[in-house]
């Protein structure tokens, strides 16, 4: 069965209800399709989040970004989460060595996909494109 790993933009953009995104990940569920993401969008998400509930300094502020971390609870608990093993480690540190640029947080989330054997679903082009072997598609369009 094919796996799809939803990056963190592409899963911000769903909890914002982008269109065609959230089209596809319905249509997705609808079909038994195999959704997940990484540990890595979880750390990225809930750092977030976490920076928001700090930051706030109103009532209304705090009790909406408490809000926003209960439904990424939520939203996580529908989700298979792939951890980060030495398979994805040993890709992490071929692409370091070939000086591939990306963000590191990206570069962990490519390495998890490829070694699931999986497509990742962003609309990051620019930078997923230069991991070698990455399938790449993006529901965003």
């Amino acid at each position: 069965m094919t796996v799809y790993v939803l990056d963190t933009d592409l899963l911000s953009l769903y909890q914002r209800n982008h269109p065609q995104v959230s089209v596809r990940i319905r249509l997705a569920r609808q079909n038994s399709l195999r959704l997940t993401t990484t540990v890595v969008t979880v750390e990225e998400q809930y750092a977030g989040r976490l920076a928001q509930i700090r930051k706030s300094q109103t009532p209304e502020t705090l009790i909406a970004a408490y809000g926003r971390m209960t439904a990424t609870f939520s939203l996580f608990s529908q989700l298979e989460i792939l951890g980060y093993e030495i398979s994805a480690d040993d890709y992490f540190r071929e692409f370091r060595q070939m000086r591939i640029r990306i963000g590191t947080q990206d570069l962990r989330i490519a390495s998890i996909a490829l070694a699931h054997k999986a497509i990742i679903v962003t609309r990051n082009r620019k930078d997923f494109e230069q991991v070698p072997d990455l399938v790449i598609e993006d529901w965003s369009l």
